[in-house]
C-alpha cells in the first residue's frame, strides 16, 4: 500500500539525509495522530494506534515525556512469552497482568508482552546527558491499559495493543530506525 499521507513520506525523506533509509524498514511515530507507521521505502506496511506520554513531548530525564527525533531499536525483549507478561527492568517477572479494554486508568505503568528498547541518535536532543532516551528507558511496549490506546496515556514510552506489539516485534530487527515526530 502506498503512503496515503504525503507528509509521512516527506518526514522520512528529511530524516534520510543522514541515514540511508531507502528500502529499509522504518518505524514512524506521529504523536499528534497517536499512530505508528511501519514503512518500507514509500510503502506503508501497517498502521497501528499507540499511546504516547500523557505529559507531552520532551527529552529530559524525569520528565516522563515522549522524546522526538531519530532513534533505533537497540534491543528486544520477550521472545515467545505469553501475552500480558509483566517486565520489570526488562526482566520477565513470571507474572501476567489483567488487560483492561475499557477506560480504566490505574497508577501503575506496566510494561507488558514485548519490549523494543530505543536509543536516541541525535546528540543533545535524545542522546547523551539528561536527554538520553536509552538511559531514560524509552520503549515501544504492550500495556495493561488497552482502552487508553489512541490517546496520550503513557509515562514517556510508546504503548501498543499487546497483539499489535507482538506483530511489530516479529517484523522489525534490532537496528531498525525509529522516527518520532510531533505532527
Amino acid at each position: 500500500m502506498k503512503l496515503k499521507n504525503f507528509s509521512i513520506y516527506i518526514i522520512i525523506l528529511l530524516f534520510a539525509q543522514s541515514v540511508e533509509l531507502q528500502g529499509q524498514t522504518t518505524i514512524l511515530i506521529n504523536i499528534k495522530l497517536q499512530k505508528l507507521y511501519l514503512v518500507s521505502g514509500n510503502d506503508t506496511i501497517k498502521t497501528y494506534s499507540v499511546s504516547t506520554s500523557k505529559n507531552g513531548i520532551g527529552s529530559y530525564k524525569g520528565s516522563y515525556k515522549t522524546p522526538l527525533g531519530k532513534h533505533k531499536v537497540i534491543s528486544k525483549f520477550g521472545d515467545n512469552l505469553p501475552i500480558g507478561s509483566i517486565f520489570v527492568a526488562r526482566e520477565y517477572t513470571g507474572r501476567t497482568s489483567i488487560i483492561y479494554k475499557d477506560s480504566t486508568d490505574i497508577e501503575d505503568d506496566f510494561i507488558l508482552t514485548r519490549i523494543l528498547r530505543l536509543r536516541g541518535l541525535e546528540t543533545g536532543k535524545n542522546l547523551g546527558g539528561y536527554v538520553d532516551s536509552y538511559e531514560r528507558c524509552i520503549y515501544i511496549h504492550g500495556t495493561n491499559e488497552e482502552g487508553l490506546i489512541g490517546k496520550p496515556a503513557s509515562h514517556g514510552c510508546i504503548r501498543m495493543y499487546n497483539d499489535d506489539v507482538i506483530e511489530l516485534y516479529a517484523q522489525v530487527p534490532v537496528n531498525t530506525t525509529v522516527i518520532i515526530v510531533e505532527k
